[in-house]
């Protein structure tokens, strides 16, 4: 009805055209929103929120995840398969990786020599991810930490630890800051493959 009444088309011509009471319509527009249609149009909109914040990259897992374990929303996949797809939002697609082992392969060396200080902002950011048990199973969050305020810049959640965690929360610092030159330091570990590209991340 709003797309034919937004296009300048009278309401008595689109109840024709779709069949519908004049009578009728008025009441159904007129009808205040359920419980559930106000859920619905909330979760819509925070779902929204989230995916434009991730610069459209999160799909229907990450976005549960930031529902979930992010803002303690109770939530089933499915339904927010469900919104996400009536709204028209939708993620990256991504392949599968094959693993590789990486103890074996050389990383960048330490640009900090272990001296975690910084005498301005944005000169040093280090990230660690921690592990957090849930009743739906494990959730990784990853947090960029500028080391001169000790202030979280970024961070990400997902239900896997990959490499995609820790570049999610790269992600998010960089565009909050908007650095010119930083090192970025991070223990090597699964994802040793971020450290391994180098510590200055490109900027530009």
């Amino acid at each position: 009805m709003k797309a034919l009444t937004g296009q300048g088309i009278s309401t008595k011509t689109a109840c024709r055209v779709l069949r519908v009471t004049e009578r009728g319509y008025r009441a159904w527009r007129d009808r205040p929103l359920s419980q559930r249609g106000i859920r619905h149009a909330m979760l819509t909109e925070t779902i929204a929120n989230i995916h434009r914040a991730s610069r459209g990259c999160y799909g229907v897992r990450r976005i549960h995840a930031e529902l979930v374990h992010g803002l303690g929303i109770t939530v089933g996949r499915d339904q927010v398969a469900l919104v996400m797809s009536r709204a028209g939002i939708r993620g990256l697609a991504g392949t599968r990786r094959r693993y590789v082992n990486r103890e074996q392969l050389i990383t960048t060396e330490d640009l900090v020599n272990r001296k975690f200080t910084a005498s301005s902002p944005d000169q040093l950011w280090c990230t660690d991810i921690t592990e957090h048990p849930t009743r739906e199973g494990k959730v990784y969050c990853c947090a960029v930490i500028d080391v001169y305020s000790r202030k979280i810049v970024g961070w990400a959640i997902d239900m896997r630890q990959t490499t995609d965690l820790v570049l999610n929360a790269l992600d998010m610092a960089i565009e909050a800051r908007q650095p010119v030159e930083t090192v970025v330091h991070s223990d090597h570990g699964t994802q040793g493959g971020f450290k391994w590209s180098s510590q200055h991340p490109d900027l530009g």
